[in-house]
Parts: C-alpha cells; structure tokens; sequence
C-alpha cells in the first residue's frame, strides 16, 4: 500500500508510562501503558482499520503484532477531530522500543493509506531516558 497525502495529515502522539504496579521485575516482566492520540488535520474523513506494531526490547527481542483496529474499535475520526486510547505492552526487560503504523482508509473515496508511528522509548524507573 502506498502512503497518500492523507496520511501526511494525520498525526500521532504518543504518551508512554511505565507501569509498576503492574510489573513484576523479580519475574521479568515489565509492563508499560502507551496513550495514543490520533489527530486528524485533513478535510477527510477517516477510519482507522488495523494496527502493525514492531516491539523491540533490550534483549534485543523482536515481536510483530497485527490486528484489527485498535483496542477492540475501528474508529471513524472526522476532520479536525482526534481519537485517543490507552494500551499496554509487557516486556521481559526494564527497557524497549515500539514502532509501527495504522492502516486506515478515506472514507470519501475509499482509497487505505498508512500512518507511521516514530519509534517511542520504553524506559523503567532508574533507566537512562
């Protein structure tokens, strides 16, 4: 699929928490909460369709996950309008990084189009940021 002009107005912020009292260390595992928010600054409206997400942690483990939507929706996101929601992600490590994009469409001609998703740090308590 090839990203269109769409996809350039579209942003996504990213909040990222580390989670401890959810994470067990003694366990390895390390649960991070992320809050997405999508911004639509076109004129379209759009709905966002799936979710690919690459999650790289400090061991240098790499996991791929795919799906529809986006916390159990597909939401459509009208024009100047934004769509949040919050997630978790459990690592084996005190450390990671998530990357990924949305596949979405234009509702008005139909036509998907990706939205990337920059890289965002994962860090626990006492890690360099």
């Amino acid at each position: 699929m090839t990203p269109s002009s769409l996809g350039d107005e579209i942003r996504v912020d990213v909040e990222p928490a580390f989670r401890e009292d959810e994470s067990a260390p003694e366990e390895e595992r390390f649960v991070f909460s992320y809050t997405i928010t999508v911004h639509n600054h076109s004129g379209h409206s759009m709905q966002l369709l799936a979710r690919h997400w690459k999650i790289t942690q400090g061991s240098g483990k790499v996991q791929e996950v795919r799906g529809k939507g986006v916390v159990g929706q597909q939401p459509m996101i009208g024009p100047g309008q934004t769509f949040r929601y919050t997630s978790r992600a459990i690592l084996d490590g005190p450390v990671g990084v998530m990357e990924g994009d949305f596949t979405c469409v234009d509702t008005a001609t139909q036509r998907p189009f990706e939205v990337a998703i920059a890289p965002f740090r994962l860090a626990g308590p006492n890690q360099v940021h």
